[in-house]
């Protein structure tokens, strides 16, 4: 009797959600987007995602709609974002906060982390384990999507692997399969604070859309900004209404691109 409740419950909250969002006048915000999970569905590994045509399209538009207030706000750094997206090369935050650039070029990145530590902590994505490794440079992602055994080895190395580098500080970002090691202090939160303070985002309310734990500092900025958070699948503090899919947030930014 419970799953039907559920699912009606879920149907009802995305509605509420897509009416929320509809009756959004896009040149009156700032539209901050995490990608996946929210933009794009969950792939095998991260190096397997499906971005669509006509995602593309509804972002060119809101684009320009909303005269270049709208970003994205990734765990990826840009330049795979660019590579996702292409054509287009939106303003974004990348990296959790570690990369910054906006519509005209202006770029800024965080140093990296020592190329020891890094190298110790990809030791971890043995060949044949399932385990796939992003280095960033300023962070190391650790993904066991394909191999949900390891979890606990790959955490107990990561953890290792930060005592033995004990003299460089980091921090440790849990998502969905996927362990990220990273300097301190750098989150969604302060990459949206950042570029908030920044044209043509300035004064403007941003709407925040986000799926993952990785999510919240993002989502726990807004009310100082005066802005509205969305959600996919789950529920954080404060939302103004939660999708459930990212399918559903692909067609509320095309209702509101005005091609639905």
């Amino acid at each position: 009797m419970t799953q039907p409740i559920a699912i009606d419950a879920e149907k009802a909250a995305n509605q509420k959600a897509l009416n929320i969002f509809a009756a959004i006048d896009p040149a009156s915000i700032a539209l901050l987007l995490d990608v996946d999970g929210t933009l794009i569905d969950i792939g095998p590994s991260p190096f397997e995602v499906d971005v669509p045509d006509d995602l593309k399209a509804a972002l060119s538009r809101l684009y320009d709609r909303s005269g270049g207030a709208l970003a994205l706000v990734s765990g990826r750094p840009i330049r795979d974002l660019d590579r996702l997206f292409s054509p287009l090369r939106l303003p974004s935050v990348g990296g959790h906060g570690a990369e910054l650039r906006l519509a005209g070029g202006a770029f800024s990145r965080i140093d990296d982390l020592p190329a020891d530590l890094r190298r110790d902590l990809i030791d971890a994505a043995t060949p044949g384990s399932g385990i796939e490794y992003e280095d960033k440079g300023y962070s190391v992602a650790l993904h066991y999507r394909k191999a949900p055994q390891h979890e606990q080895r790959l955490r107990a190395h990561v953890e290792a692997s930060r005592v033995a580098f004990a003299a460089e500080p980091t921090e440790v970002l849990l998502g969905k399969a996927m362990v990220e090691v990273k300097r301190q202090g750098i989150n969604k939160g302060e990459g949206v604070r950042a570029l908030m303070a920044q044209a043509p985002f300035r004064g403007l309310m941003p709407v925040f859309i986000g799926d993952d734990v990785t999510d919240e500092a993002a989502f726990a900025a807004l009310p100082a900004l005066g802005g509205k958070g969305f959600s996919v699948g789950r529920n954080f503090c404060g939302l103004s209404g939660i999708f459930s899919s990212p399918a559903q947030v692909r067609r509320a930014l095309r209702q509101l691109a005005r091609y639905e």
